[in-house]
Order: structure tokens, then sequence, then C-alpha cells
């Protein structure tokens, strides 16, 4: 069953592993950490992750994938990957423009949960919503990032792994720094967007894309 998200008061400095706890000690055996990353750019997919983390093997130093920098999330995201069940999965730009930013990136979350290699029994979500048809219970955690490990987790292969797909995009088209921006809408993005023209990988239904159509 869905519990009552602890009240958000001020946030801790790092996120720890207090309500997966909780969740163990009411029986819930495996607890999944759910986010996304790129809701906000102007090019891309959206990409969600789903971790179930090690009770016994909890990596040091995991935090908000935003707070950290790009060495320390690659490194974080190797020792998650080598000690948690972890699945990562994607909506693509053309289910971005058809559903809408939010319903895309609960369809990658949704997609997440189901890529792991056992359905969990909790899932854990970052933000106050909380996807559909997940075959398994879940709560929504708004700023979940900062205060679940799971979460946290979830956060730093969403990110490095979205972003690693922006720099392959950006070979393929450059000029608009995909592989500094990850498809934000900079004054450099935007300045390119406006001089070159609009890529297959940007986001018709948004905005700065619909003003240069």
């Amino acid at each position: 069953m869905p519990v009552a998200p602890p009240a958000i008061g001020i946030l801790p400095d790092m996120p720890d592993y207090s309500v997966e706890r909780m969740l163990h000690a009411g029986g819930a055996r495996e607890v999944a950490g759910v986010d996304e990353a790129g809701r906000g750019p102007l090019a891309g997919p959206v990409t969600a992750a789903a971790v179930v983390l090690d009770a016994n093997a909890l990596p040091s130093g995991i935090n908000d994938s935003k707070k950290l920098g790009p060495k320390a999330r690659v490194r974080l995201l190797k020792e998650i990957m080598a000690c948690a069940s972890v699945s990562v999965a994607h909506a693509s730009v053309e289910e971005i423009d058809k559903l809408n930013i939010l319903h895309a990136s609960l369809l990658a979350m949704k997609r997440a949960v189901a890529g792991l290699r056992r359905t969990p029994c909790h899932a854990l979500i970052d933000g106050n919503v909380v996807p559909g048809c997940l075959g398994c219970d879940a709560t929504a955690l708004v700023k979940g990032d900062a205060r679940s490990l799971s979460i946290a987790a979830a956060s730093i292969l969403a990110k490095v792994t979205r972003d690693r797909i922006m720099e392959d995009l950006a070979r393929e088209f450059p000029g608009y720094g995909w592989e500094r921006n990850a498809g934000y809408p900079t004054k450099a993005h935007r300045r390119a967007l406006a001089n070159l023209g609009v890529t297959p990988h940007h986001r018709r239904s948004f905005k700065t894309v619909q003003e240069v159509l």
C-alpha cells in the first residue's frame, strides 16, 4: 500500500535511506527509486531510471545528480551499477510531442520500472505524480532526489545516460552545443536554432521550437 511521505520541512544536506528502511520494515523487500532527466530541454528524449539499492552495500556519496560534478556522477554510476538492480528507459521526441512532456516523463518512468529484473514491492517516484499501472505500490516524493538515496541514485543514472545520448547526437548535428548544454535552451542553443534551423531531434511541441518553425 502507498505510504504517507515524510513532511518535507527543511531538506536534509544529503539524501538518506530512511524512507526505504521504513518500507522494508513494513514488508516491502525491494524498493525502487525512480527519477527522470530531460524534461526541460528543447531537444532529445526524456530519460528515466529505476534503481533498487542493496541496503547492505550502499555506495557512499550518492546525492541529487544536480549537486554532483560530471566526474562524481560517472564514478557513482559505476558503483551503483556494480551493486544494485538498475533499469534505464526513454520516451522519444515523437512521444513527447504527442503526449506532452509530463506524460512522456511518466511513460519513461513506467518503462524503467518494467525493465527491472524483478518487479519491486514499492516504487518511490521523484515528484508529485505517480505513473499509472506500475505493477507495484508507489509513493511520490517531492524533491525526492534530495531525500531518498534510491531516487538520487536513479537521478544519477538518468542524467549520465541522457548526457551521453546528447553527446552522440551532437556529433551527428554539430553547432547546437548539445555536448555542453544537453539540449537545454541556453543562449547558444537558441541562437543555433535560429541560425541552423530545427533538427529531427527538436521537440516541436515546445514554444521556442515552434517559434522557429
